[in-house]
């Protein structure tokens, strides 16, 4: 049987492609205490954070197959984003909620089964 990648982040891309071609703002749902995340540590909120990943919110934005990266302000501030894609919750439109929802990966090594079978839902 062969293995095969994640298909996350070609979602992701693809997600945000749909979205800034309605003219939308799109928007990435973040598990901030997944190994690797670098974000803005007073954004974050019950362990989650939201961040606008529209173009003229952000510089440099990469959306890889490993690492979401991008450099924002906060508060007036230059912070630079570092986001693995295993840590993205959901991605979806400001204006209308539109997008998809992914499943939670457990970490590597904490006991938790991860489904075979991820589940994948639209926002409405």
């Amino acid at each position: 049987m062969h293995t095969i990648s994640s298909n996350r982040p070609y979602l992701v891309r693809a997600l945000y492609e749909w979205i800034t071609d309605n003219n939308m703002t799109p928007h990435l749902l973040v598990n901030a205490a997944i190994k690797g995340v670098h974000v803005p540590e007073k954004r974050i909120e019950d362990g989650k954070i939201v961040l606008n990943i529209a173009p003229g919110a952000t510089r440099d934005l990469e959306l890889g197959n490993e690492w979401i990266l991008f450099n924002a302000r906060f508060d007036g501030k230059p912070f630079a984003i570092r986001i693995p894609v295993n840590a993205i919750l959901a991605v979806y439109a400001r204006e209308n909620g539109q997008g998809m929802i992914f499943p939670e990966e457990s970490p590597p090594g904490s006991g938790k089964a991860k489904s075979s079978k991820p589940r994948l839902r639209v926002i409405k």
